[in-house]
């Protein structure tokens, strides 16, 4: 029998997810009630069903999908639902949030009775065909939440407690997206000081994969960026003891406020990573 999937929120990556399980042949809901006009097409597009949080509940999977600082909101949200209802769901944590962020989401999910899943997305919002994007599961639950594998999700099972796989994201996006700041920073310096061009042009000779990388993925940071702030703030709980690390991420954490700030408004600083990313080395 297939299972009942729902998905919170229908976000760019909620959505894509729906979208590859609704074209496998399952039937995915979601919460639609007081959402904006385009977040409701974007789940009518990706084959969602709107429902209540009492539906939600009777699933048999929840994917939690939103953003790092919602993640232990949205549990405690559908605590109610999940504790008076009959039948209990497989809760997937699927945000990049620390381990000890998960182990607070797990614990408000099990005092409902229902079973909860670590789990951690690597990759962009996947495509028909594409195998770009993982899902990693973790907990002694991580194998029931696995056959969404038969329904065109890659979902790896990580040995491990729940937490794992968490932490397996948390140090992937620690050097993705902290480098992204690291680059984005000196393009914004290298701008300020009149070198962006000489810059850009010894990395051209010493640096072309570098290059290439930062200036394909620094543009599809922008809109990302706020969302990037609490994820960065939950790395820096991930290194922990390390305050040097710590300091690190907190200040990208800082970082990526004002780029999204900067994006929804005056476009000053993204112009500038703009120019240094498309004009041609001299």
């Amino acid at each position: 029998m297939k299972p009942i999937v729902a998905i919170i929120a229908p976000g760019m990556m909620g959505s894509a997810v729906a979208k590859r399980l609704t074209d496998g042949g399952l039937q995915v809901l979601t919460l639609l009630a007081g959402r904006s006009a385009a977040t409701v097409a974007r789940a009518k597009a990706a084959g969602m069903t709107g429902a209540s949080e009492a539906e939600v509940a009777a699933t048999d999977i929840i994917l939690s999908i939103v953003p790092p600082g919602e993640a232990l909101r949205l549990a405690q949200l559908l605590a109610p639902a999940l504790r008076a209802s009959h039948k209990k769901p497989i809760y997937v944590d699927c945000n990049a949030v620390a381990p000890d962020t998960v182990l607070r989401i797990a614990q408000v999910v099990e005092e409902t009775g229902a079973s909860f899943v670590d789990g951690g997305i690597i990759g962009p919002p996947p495509e028909a065909h594409s195998k770009n994007t993982r899902l990693y599961l973790s907990g002694a639950n991580a194998a029931k939440a696995a056959v969404l594998a038969a329904y065109g999700l890659s979902t790896p099972v990580q040995p491990g407690p729940v937490g794992a796989a968490s932490a397996t994201k948390m140090s992937y996006a620690g050097i993705t997206k902290g480098f992204t700041a690291l680059g984005a920073a000196m393009m914004l310096a290298a701008t300020r000081a009149g070198t962006a061009d000489a810059l850009k042009a010894e990395m051209l000779v010493s640096q072309p994969a570098l290059l290439s990388w930062l200036t394909r993925n620094t543009p599809r940071m922008y809109s990302k960026a706020y969302r990037w702030v609490a994820e960065m703030e939950e790395i820096a709980a991930f290194v922990g003891e390390d305050a040097a690390a710590r300091d690190f991420y907190m200040a990208a954490a800082r970082f990526y406020e004002r780029i999204a700030a900067d994006f929804d408004g005056p476009n000053e600083e993204t112009a500038a990573m703009d120019a240094f990313c498309k004009e041609p080395a001299p």
